[in-house]
């Protein structure tokens, strides 16, 4: 007798508050200001996301001076450093801010540390957006923490004047990790008020968990330049799954994956759109896996409004099911 093919379907998983808040920022300004509208950067690190919203008229680009002056421009989720505002201010830009408010808290406490003139160490990767963008806050204070392997390169002016922050999309245990080699090394280390890695990041990884251990296979969507979704992978392999593979939808499945196969773990990183996961999920029913069983950690409830420069008396509008693939 064969064994009983199932899926185990994580949740939560998929957009965020941050990230339905910052694609909804996106399709408003198209429809107030009409196409082109400018965005710094990825406004979410998703593949799918991007191609729908350049199709709706938005225009993506690296830096402030590639956007023409007079123009609108909008700043991604991942926050930017103040030097980026002074930049779009000195062009005229017409500037909205999209910055998860989970991201602008870690920048205020980065500026409220540096203006008590502690050292700050950020815990995240080098070079990414949110890293960048958090840097800029205080540039003469932070100091960046690459891991554990990184705390042995660490020098302090004051080693009993110290705070460790960190980027919002990190693995929790790695974090973990890095901030116990950090406190052994400075005893009098202080930690941040609140917990800066993301309710979304830290369900997510929790709720693959869950799922990892039973699991033959773990699919998780999501695109390789998000941080969140890459952690994923890396939290479901630690967690006792056997092949993990990164896809950005249904037709990067290799039907050589499920040889022997019997349980597939399925998760999305926190910019992935719902539609994407549901493409998954009739492909491995069409390869006889279309037993879905949901396995829930917590239910997220979170909410955030649109940002202030659209805001009007009455009910803040919600992110569009075409993109989001989420109900208001």
């Amino acid at each position: 007798m064969n064994p009983r093919k199932r899926v185990l379907l994580a949740a939560p998983r998929g957009c965020c508050a941050g990230v339905d808040r910052a694609i909804a920022t996106v399709e408003k300004a198209l429809e107030l200001y009409g196409p082109p509208v400018y965005v710094r950067h990825e406004i979410v690190h998703n593949t799918h996301v991007i191609n729908t919203l350049k199709a709706k008229g938005a225009i993506f680009v690296e830096e402030t001076d590639d956007v023409p002056e007079g123009s609108t421009v909008i700043f991604s989720a991942h926050g930017v450093a103040p030097t980026v505002r002074q930049e779009a201010a000195a062009r005229g830009l017409r500037t909205i801010d999209a910055t998860c408010p989970l991201v602008t808290k870690v920048h205020r406490e980065a500026a409220r540390f540096a203006e008590q003139d502690y050292d700050i160490l950020l815990i995240g990767h080098e070079g990414h957006e949110e890293v960048i963008g958090t840097s800029g806050e205080a540039p003469d204070h932070i100091q960046l923490v690459d891991g554990p392997l990184d705390v042995a390169h660490v020098q302090l002016r004051d080693p009993d004047k110290v705070v460790w922050l960190s980027q919002t999309t990190l693995s929790v245990d790695e974090t973990t990790e890095t901030v116990t080699a950090l406190k052994d090394r400075f005893p009098a280390l202080k930690s941040p008020p609140g917990d800066d890695i993301c309710y979304a990041t830290q369900n997510r990884q929790q709720a693959i968990k869950q799922i990892a251990a039973e699991s033959d296979l773990v699919i998780v969507v999501g695109s390789k330049n998000s941080s969140n979704s890459v952690r994923l992978v890396e939290v479901a392999r630690g967690a006792g799954a056997g092949q993990t593979h990164l896809i950005d939808h249904a037709a990067q499945i290799q039907p050589d994956w499920l040889t022997g196969v019997t349980t597939i773990g399925v998760s999305s990183g926190a910019s992935v759109p719902d539609i994407l996961v549901r493409g998954v999920l009739t492909w491995l029913a069409e390869h006889g896996y279309g037993d879905v069983q949901t396995v829930t950690y917590t239910k997220e409830q979170q909410h955030f409004a649109l940002p202030r420069e659209f805001q009007r008396p009455g009910k803040m509008p919600s992110t569009t099911e075409s993109i989001a693939g989420r109900r208001p």
